[in-house]
């Protein structure tokens, strides 16, 4: 019986990753190879005929395609998406609804700082970003990020008093 087929990158990527950790349980050596080479052949070929098609079609049409979070996510999976990958970035983390800020990305490594954003008002405790779903997020739209790491969130201002002169009342005449 086969499983409904996977409409998003993470579902996707779920969905390989649990077959072939099943294969490894179960299967020889030579089959978990085998398999993960097929896997490797497959983003090749499906690769090559997106490459093809961005360059046929131009980059106006390109950007309005990877406006679709699915093509989006082929399209970064495969580096041809149009846009860079800060704006990726931003662009996922805008998406994803926690309130982090960007500290950094460093491209060597793919790890991506963020921390929990300061809070605007309110009570002053903040929500906290979760990072699994930030994770998620950017495992749609930037596959270059490979590693989220969470910095403590910045201390509370205390709030802002000021302190001026008082009134000057015009003095009263009898």
């Amino acid at each position: 019986m086969s499983a409904a087929p996977a409409t998003d990158a993470r579902e996707a990527g779920r969905r390989v990753e649990e077959i072939l950790d099943a294969l490894a349980a179960t299967g020889s050596r030579e089959s978990c190879a085998a398999a993960e080479e097929l896997v490797r052949v497959l983003m090749e070929f499906y690769g090559a005929g997106l490459a093809r098609i961005a360059g046929t079609l131009g980059e106006a049409p390109l950007a309005a395609l990877a406006e679709d979070e699915l093509v989006a996510s082929l399209l970064s999976l495969h580096h041809l998406h149009p846009e860079d990958v800060r704006t990726r970035i931003d662009r996922a983390l805008a998406r994803s609804g926690d309130p982090v800020e960007l500290v950094g990305f460093d491209e060597a490594t793919g790890v991506l700082r963020l921390r929990p954003a300061a809070p605007t008002g309110g009570c002053g405790c903040g929500t906290g970003g979760s990072e699994r779903s930030v994770e998620d997020t950017l495992a749609c739209f930037v596959p270059e990020v490979t590693a989220v790491e969470m910095e403590p969130a910045p201390a509370p201002q205390p709030p802002l008093l000021q302190i001026g002169t008082r009134p000057t009342t015009p003095a009263r005449v009898p």
